[in-house]
């Protein structure tokens, strides 16, 4: 077996209109609802599928809950035009800018927390 993408993961959320809201707004994400009901946010070639605390889709992640994500975006645009638009959104920055290891090799990332607290790693190849 060879895997070679990401296609999508879940978020457990305690809002999806919230949760939609921000990363429309913050990450430029596209939130659409598909299948009966469900929500996700689109970008690239990639989703984020969304799941409302108490009301998950089977089958879940054994102990599905808000504020549990800790992922890593990569950027379209330069790191400072991130910081600028964060800036701008009201965003606080947790973290960096700070040199870390991507997948492909050296990144420089920033760290925000979404509105269940969930750490989202934006960062730029080096």
């Amino acid at each position: 077996m060879k895997i070679s993408a990401i296609d999508h993961f879940v978020l457990t959320v305690r809002s999806i209109p919230a949760t939609c809201a921000f990363y429309e707004r913050v990450l430029g994400m596209k939130a659409a609802e598909f299948g009966g009901g469900r929500w996700a946010l689109s970008f690239g070639h990639q989703k984020i599928n969304l799941h409302q605390a108490g009301k998950e889709f089977e089958p879940k992640a054994k102990s599905p809950a808000p504020g549990a994500g800790d992922f890593c975006l990569i950027s379209a645009e330069p790191l400072g035009g991130v910081i600028r638009q964060l800036s701008e959104a009201g965003v606080p920055i947790e973290v960096g800018p700070v040199s870390k290891s991507g997948a492909d090799g050296p990144i420089k990332s920033v760290y925000i927390r979404d509105p269940d607290e969930n750490l989202v790693e934006i960062s730029e190849y080096e």
